[in-house]
């Protein structure tokens, strides 16, 4: 678990390769609870949302969340990437989470897909 977490940071800008199921999986579980948590923290510190911006204090948390939430999106999309290598499909394969409904299920499908010997290793 902190083995895949740790290697989710080394590669956060890493879109060629492959990640197994494991590597990809625990990462966004890792994220959702600590974003969660966060998230909780400093509303509950604060008093009121997160988006909510009173004063200049609350501007710079906004953006200091804005900006980790890119980075982290950033390392998500990554991370799809090489999980689609590891089950041989191209990175295009994204894109199908475009199509409502049907997109999203099928790309939760191409994610738990074992891995295959495939061609960007």
């Amino acid at each position: 678990m902190t083995t895949a977490y740790r290697k989710f940071w080394d590669n956060l800008l890493n879109f060629s390769g492959t990640a197994t199921r494991s590597e990809f999986w625990w990462p966004l579980i890792i994220n959702y609870i600590l974003g969660g948590l966060i998230i909780t923290i400093i509303q509950l510190v604060t008093g009121h949302p997160i988006d909510d911006i009173y004063n200049w204090s609350d501007w710079s948390v906004n953006t200091m969340s804005n900006l980790i939430a890119f980075i982290v999106w950033l390392g998500v999309l990554s991370l799809k990437f090489r999980r689609l290598h590891d089950s041989d499909h191209s990175a295009w394969w994204l894109l199908i989470n475009l199509v409502p409904l049907i997109g999203g299920i099928w790309f939760f499908i191409l994610m738990v897909l074992p891995s295959r010997p495939n061609r960007w290793q």
